[in-house]
């Protein structure tokens, strides 16, 4: 068990609860203002599905790469990696990736029959296919012919599914709307969560480039990934702050949504050290720290939007 529960690599999990977590409350705040309901069976259920949608992203990312022989001379993480180090078998990760792929699925339904059923049925059918696609690209990443993570598509893929699917899509599962601020947070976490695999393919710039595994660190090099790294780190507090102007908090002298901008002190200090590191091995850390301070935004935004009503 404690082999299987490396391979899930809890460390990703509060980076991938932040997406959730952010369009959810948004969407509570929201509500309120509009004298809607909030359901939080929804809540709960997406909590749900995004764990089970991040270890099976973990699962095959490890089954994947193993097979392909890319975590032979891993950085870091190397001892969590199950099926390069021979912990578990390959036909043992693939079956898991099998399983975990139908329990993903099986919750996505329930999610949407609770959050659309039966007024929403065209809804359930979109949400189905999406919910689809998310399983394809957490396997996707590494596994297959031609994963996406290999050709340097990862960052992409990233914003794409933590960042607008991730904040745009339960928001929707909460208020059945779009309104188009949304894609600000939304553009915030995902740039977050880039930041995040940037740091790992930085980290593993040599292994990756021996195995033939092309992600954009790889192509930018590590000086100019450094720069777009910084970028990654910067712009989403000030996307955020954007945000809250937008919807003019400050004109109603409400402050307390103002509160996740004291993140900005940590996001600085951060850039600050991690511009100083030239050793790509030395990146591991701040994997974590950042993972952690992308869900402290999407819970201080929460805190913050949620403590005015």
């Amino acid at each position: 068990m404690k082999h299987w529960i490396q391979a899930a690599r809890l460390r990703t999990l509060p980076l991938s609860l932040s997406g959730i977590i952010m369009g959810a409350f948004i969407a509570k705040w929201r509500l309120s203002q509009e004298g809607g309901v909030w359901d939080w069976r929804i809540f709960v259920l997406a909590l749900l599905v995004t764990l089970l949608y991040q270890v099976l992203s973990n699962f095959a990312n490890d089954y994947g790469d193993g097979v392909k022989g890319t975590d032979k001379h891993r950085i870091g993480e190397a001892e969590s990696r199950a099926v390069a180090s021979g912990k578990i078998t390959a036909t043992q990760m693939r079956n898991a990736v099998i399983l975990l792929s139908v329990l993903s699925f099986v919750a996505t339904v329930a999610l949407l029959y609770v959050a659309f059923y039966p007024a929403n049925i065209s809804e359930f059918w979109i949400f189905i296919g999406l919910g689809v696609a998310c399983i394809l690209a957490a396997i996707g990443y590494t596994v297959g012919k031609k994963p996406y993570g290999y050709m340097g598509l990862g960052d992409i893929f990233v914003f794409i599914f933590f960042g607008l699917v991730s904040v745009c899509g339960s928001y929707f599962l909460f208020t059945k709307s779009f309104d188009y601020d949304i894609l600000i947070p939304a553009s915030a976490i995902g740039m977050l969560s880039m930041a995040v695999l940037n740091l790992n393919n930085m980290r593993d710039i040599v292994n990756d480039e021996l195995s033939g595994k092309k992600t954009l660190a790889l192509r930018l090099g590590f000086k100019k990934a450094m720069i777009y790294e910084i970028v990654l780190l910067q712009l989403p507090i000030l996307l955020m702050l954007a945000f809250l102007m937008y919807n003019g908090f400050q004109e109603k002298g409400l402050y307390y949504p103002f509160i996740v901008m004291i993140l900005i002190f940590p996001f600085m200090k951060l850039r600050r050290t991690i511009m100083k590191i030239q050793e790509p091995k030395l990146l591991d850390p701040f994997l974590k720290q950042v993972g952690i301070l992308t869900f402290m935004m999407a819970v201080l935004t929460a805190f913050g939007l949620n403590f005015v009503n």
